[in-house]
């Protein structure tokens, strides 16, 4: 999608990739760096709220009706006004669904729709997105499965390495923490090229010690960063 393309400049796409190249020429390993805008819509998430707003507003005009109701008098400048069951009835179907309504254009405002998922939600969402992206993209597409992907979810403030099955197989995934670590300090300060870059050298580091590179290595992936 065109939406990731801003936020990387001509110098971060070339740091990405020179970090690769210098990588890989340590290792049989294949590194893929995908740069996404983001790993999901969160439009069920955006639901959820709306909904519970809309059951909240039902909620406290059911415990002080006679509040709302006489408020509802007085704006309208009514003296007295005998609420029917029906107009009652109207009444909350109305404000139920102008609640729904606008917490739900509300969040069209996309900071505050990615500011009201919960980790709980998203995690998994971005790690799913970087797993099919992963099988897309690398797995079984090396001749040894040395493919290993360093994907960062920009929305969602989150990074994912899958590894396929011969890296997987000697690296467990704490040894990756390093290069998070590292990708942490630079995306802290707005330096998304140079946080990638960073990540690439310490997985290089870590693939030069279990795959190290071999005389008839060929460069199967592409080094590029791909952005989605």
């Amino acid at each position: 999608m065109a939406g990731a393309a801003h936020h990387l400049s001509d110098d971060d796409r070339a740091a990405i990739s020179a970090a690769v190249e210098a990588a890989e020429s340590k290792s049989s390993g294949e590194i893929v760096t995908i740069v996404s805008d983001r790993s999901d819509g969160y439009f069920d998430v955006a639901l959820a709220w709306s909904a519970l707003v809309a059951m909240t507003a039902l909620t406290v005009l059911s415990l002080l009706p006679d509040f709302y109701l006489g408020l509802i008098d007085r704006v309208l400048g009514r003296w007295s006004h005998e609420w029917t069951p029906r107009a009652v009835l109207v009444l909350a179907t109305c404000a139920a669904i102008a609640k729904f309504l606008g917490m739900l254009l509300l969040q069209l405002w996309r900071p505050l729709r990615m500011w009201l998922v919960p980790r709980f939600v998203s995690n998994p969402r971005v790690r799913a997105r970087a797993v099919t992206l992963f099988r897309v993209g690398a797995e079984r597409r090396t001749t040894g499965r040395t493919g290993i992907l360093i994907y960062l979810s920009l929305a969602e403030h989150r990074a994912e390495i899958v590894a396929d099955e011969a890296i997987a197989s000697k690296v467990s995934p704490e040894v990756w923490g390093e290069a998070m670590a590292a990708m942490l300090v630079e995306l802290r300060a707005g330096r998304i090229g140079a946080g990638m870059a960073a990540a690439v050298a310490k997985v290089g580091d870590v693939l030069a010690q279990h795959l190290p590179r071999a005389e008839d290595d060929k460069n199967e992936l592409p080094d590029r960063v791909i952005e989605v």
